[in-house]
């Protein structure tokens, strides 16, 4: 047994041959991706740290714990090649609702218990159904969060302290740090933000645009710009492993907490992963990657750091710099830890301005201005699942955004089934002679082709039951069904049923497979007798043909 489970979480595969070329593009891509990691992982940190009462240096710490715990466990453990994972924007914004509802202690036991749930999905093996969550869901999720980070923002932009609360109690904080504006803080993070936008492309395979805003705008605060507030003091030295304390009554609530975290990071890191396979043309490992991150997401939380996913910028940087294997995460993690153990100190006089900046982008570039822009144009059902998502993440919860938008996202989607499962019944008349009427159809065809569900349910009746009753043989072609659900078998033994009461014969043609084996679990082909089910349409014509001519 335990064979099994280590050949799970480490398989052949991590222990192939490694050739010299392999670790040149590892250390590449891994010190580049270090380089872009660092500023993501100090901004996000500050923000979260600040909205829940500490210090930025604590945040700052926190930061960089989450990206040493997140992104070695996910490199080692996880199941893309290439990913560098770490704190990330979604995240952020979720621990940033975690942290202003509950003490810092139940705020680490949440992220320690959201590891804990991604690790039991990786082992459930339910990775590969969280890729089928809906664009339109994910759309308006990822551009609420880019709204919430750029709301969070505009206060440290401005120069003023972060505030807690909800969007609107941000909105309604503008008016004043508008009139109280820090000019030299508005600066420097204008400055970061413009130097994000304009460092040329040519030059961004040399430095990344974030480590040269953060530089400038650093530089600017030091040289001109001193009284702009910084981050400060950074606590140097390895973390201590703590296991978080929480009250006994708090335990439902951080749960259903730490499912919103797992689920968010498991969203976030599995769509990295996708972005990945694109670049390496490899094909990741949902279930393991989610292991691997879950286990990151646990020791971040016993250490104090922030929860992490799979970061698709530092991601792509690392691949198209050279690094394909795990090593390239690792040498992340542990740069990260160098700077924690010893070189801290140089991230003390960054203002928080220049994070401010950084993060302004941040949230600009993760709003789906794709789908924005063609929002005219877009299938109307998917345009209200992403407003009602974006809605529900700025004003109400991640979760029931999310949540909510699922179910109508599953609504939306029975409707469009609907259309097309109908489109694929087949009811038509064969029209037998009638002494009294030549051009009366007598039997009645109905031919279901495809596969149907719920969706199409209750229309399959509207429609079929008129034919029950117009014809007096109907036959039942199930030779090009490919399958039925639950609730399309009990609407056939409820058209079974209705004929029986008309007293219209029902005979059943081409019925095998799993399409047999559905309708007889649940009893719906009780009722009919067994010479009634025939192989082909053309047998059922000639046994129509047959119960037609005993009734003259």
């Amino acid at each position: 047994m335990s064979a099994r489970v280590i050949s799970f979480l480490l398989p052949p595969d991590r222990f192939r041959s490694y050739y010299v070329n392999e670790l040149v593009g590892d250390v590449v891509g891994g010190v580049t991706s270090a380089v872009v990691a660092l500023p993501i992982a100090l901004a996000l940190g500050v923000a979260v740290g600040l909205a829940g009462g500490q210090d930025a240096g604590s945040g700052a710490l926190a930061g960089l714990y989450g990206a040493i715990a997140v992104g070695f466990f996910a490199a080692v453990f996880g199941g893309t090649r290439g990913q560098i994972s770490g704190p990330t924007a979604p995240m952020a914004v979720a621990m940033t609702v975690v942290v202003l509802q509950f003490s810092l202690a139940e705020a680490f036991m949440v992220v320690v218990l959201a590891g804990l749930i991604q690790i039991a999905l990786g082992v459930l093996r339910v990775g590969r159904f969280i890729s089928y969550t809906p664009h339109s869901v994910i759309s308006g999720f990822m551009t609420g969060i880019g709204v919430i980070i750029m709301a969070l923002q505009v206060l440290p932009f401005l120069g003023a302290p972060i505030a807690s609360g909800s969007l609107a109690t941000l909105i309604g904080s503008w008016p004043a740090a508008v009139r109280e504006i820090d000019f030299q803080a508005f600066a420097i993070a204008l400055v970061t933000l413009l130097a994000t936008i304009a460092w040329p492309r040519r030059l961004r395979r040399f430095c990344p645009p974030t480590l040269f805003a953060l530089v400038l705008g650093t530089l600017l605060g030091l040289l001109w710009l001193s009284s702009a507030p910084t981050i400060g003091d950074v606590p140097s030295g390895l973390p201590s492993l703590d296991w978080p304390d929480a009250s006994s009554g708090s335990w439902p609530l951080l749960i259903q907490a730490a499912f919103v975290l797992a689920l968010i990071g498991s969203i976030d890191a599995l769509l990295t992963s996708l972005v990945a396979d694109s670049i390496t043309r490899e094909t990741h490992r949902p279930n393991r990657e989610l292991i691997g991150q879950g286990m990151g997401n646990t020791f971040s939380g016993l250490i104090g750091g922030l929860p992490g996913a799979g970061t698709t910028l530092t991601t792509v940087v690392n691949i198209r710099s050279g690094g394909r294997t795990a090593v390239s995460g690792v040498i992340v993690a542990a740069l990260f830890l160098s700077l924690v153990l010893g070189a801290g100190s140089v991230t003390e006089p960054i203002p928080q301005a220049v994070l401010a900046g950084l993060l302004m982008k941040m949230g600009w570039e993760i709003i789906d201005w794709r789908f924005v822009r063609h929002i005219f144009q877009i299938e109307r059902g998917h345009v209200v699942v992403m407003l009602l998502t974006l809605l529900l993440t700025l004003f109400i919860d991640l979760m029931v955004a999310v949540g909510i938008g699922l179910i109508v996202a599953g609504m939306a989607n029975a409707v469009r089934s609907e259309r097309l499962e109908l489109d694929r019944v087949l009811s038509v008349p064969l029209l037998e002679g009638d002494p009294d009427d030549p051009y009366l159809a007598r039997i009645g065809v109905v031919a279901l082709r495809g596969r149907f569900t719920v969706a199409s349910s209750n229309a399959l009746v509207r429609v079929v039951t008129a034919d029950l009753e117009d014809h007096e043989v109907v036959i039942f072609d199930f030779s090009r069904t490919a399958s039925l659900d639950d609730s399309a078998v009990m609407v056939m033994e409820q058209l079974f049923q209705t004929a029986a009461e008309h007293g219209t014969p029902c005979l059943i043609a081409g019925l095998s497979g799993s399409v047999e084996a559905a309708l007889r679990s649940l009893g719906a082909l009780d009722g009919i007798p067994t010479d009634r089910f025939v192989g082909s349409l053309t047998e059922a014509r000639e046994v129509a043909r047959t119960l037609l001519d005993q009734e003259r």
